[in-house]
């Protein structure tokens, strides 16, 4: 049941969002063939943006979530140690959540500055 309601949400949503490259497309003249790569480029590039965020902050929150509980119980089995753990987390946490702003960085160049549309030339 789940999974149809989820098909269903992802397709509602991407009518409503194919709708508005739709509805800004121009008038073509009788008998002239439409080109519709750049809508194709777009809408290709706009999930691909969605995987990239998706799957880049799902692995830094496991990355960190795995970091947290370690450093948890190696202060719980040895509190002498504090400080050294503690300053060893903090600088895993900051490499893990580099990786986040990379993945923000591509997705933001895949929106903005799209290097598929100055490929194929429009």
């Amino acid at each position: 049941m789940k999974e149809k309601w989820s098909t269903g949400v992802f397709v509602t949503l991407s009518i409503l969002l194919s709708a508005s490259l739709a509805a800004a497309a121009e008038a073509v003249a009788p008998g002239s063939s439409v080109d519709y790569t750049k809508a194709i480029v777009v809408g290709c590039s706009l999930l691909a943006v969605g995987i990239a965020m998706g799957l880049g902050t799902i692995g830094t929150g496991v990355g960190m979530g795995h970091g947290l509980s370690g450093a948890t119980n190696a202060v719980g089995r040895n509190p002498d140690a504090q400080g050294k753990i503690l300053l060893t987390m903090m600088v895993g946490l900051a490499m893990i959540e580099s990786l986040a702003i990379y993945a923000l960085v591509v997705a933001l160049v895949l929106l903005y500055a799209n290097p598929l549309i100055k490929v194929i030339g429009l």
